[in-house]
């Protein structure tokens, strides 16, 4: 039975700056958790830790049953688990399209793989109308959409999305987020949602985890957290 993941005290840090202390949580297959706080709580360097661009002090990370740590970034995408940063991960001197045939570079299956792309148009359509553009020439928002649209050509597992709102406007933001939960029901994909955009994110999630200064302050679904006025004021911003 897939275990999906389990984080056990978790702990990062910088030097003599501890950015995550002792955390510990468990998303189960099929599950979309957000984790929400403000600047310098902990997580973006959480979904780095997990995605092997930094490593961890101490603790344990395991995706169904199988560690996480000390791989490169792109043996965990052949493990089924991929990192999605904000839409400057896109290669900018390249077309959507060369862009799009990163994603499934390294399968073998390429059938799947143009099945998996044409899947990932029709859910971003506006990149189909611009497959011969360059990169550098699309919107925040197409960018960010793009850089979704390239990891689901390798056929995720696990979806680490790295604050997919930052720098966006509200209408494209919606956007963005519809489609995420799209996904989350289309394929039944974990998704492991870091954003500081508390609202909108708790919109779409099942959990929420909120972190303050690297440590896990309250976890809970949606309701529960939205229905604490403390936390409302603290840490969700309305």
């Amino acid at each position: 039975m897939k275990s999906g993941l389990k984080v056990s005290d978790f702990s990062v840090e910088y030097g003599a700056v501890r950015a995550i202390h002792d955390l510990s949580f468990h998303i189960v297959p099929g599950e979309l958790v957000a984790v929400i706080g403000s600047n310098g709580s902990g997580k973006s360097t959480l979904i780095r830790a997990l995605s092997g661009l930094i490593s961890p002090k101490q603790g344990s990370a395991t995706w169904n049953g199988i560690s996480i740590l000390g791989k490169k970034p792109e043996d965990l995408v052949r493990q089924g688990i991929v990192h999605v940063s904000e839409g400057k991960s896109v290669i900018p001197e390249l077309t959507v399209s060369e862009n799009l045939a990163l994603g499934g570079l390294w399968r073998r299956d390429k059938l799947d793989v143009s099945i998996a792309t044409q899947e990932s148009l029709a859910i971003f359509p506006v990149l189909a109308s611009r497959l011969n553009q360059r990169s550098d020439t699309l919107s925040g928002g197409e960018r960010q959409m793009l850089a979704i649209a390239r990891a689901l050509i390798s056929r995720p597992q696990l979806l680490l999305l790295d604050e997919p709102s930052l720098g966006l406007a509200p209408l494209i933001i919606e956007q963005i987020f519809v489609a995420i939960s799209h996904l989350q029901n289309q394929f039944g994909l974990t998704v492991l949602l870091v954003e500081q955009n508390a609202l909108s994110a708790l919109k779409i999630a099942d959990r929420g985890l909120i972190l303050n200064l690297g440590e896990l302050v309250k976890a809970g679904t949606p309701a529960e957290l939205i229905a604490d006025p403390e936390l409302r004021a603290a840490y969700l911003g309305f």
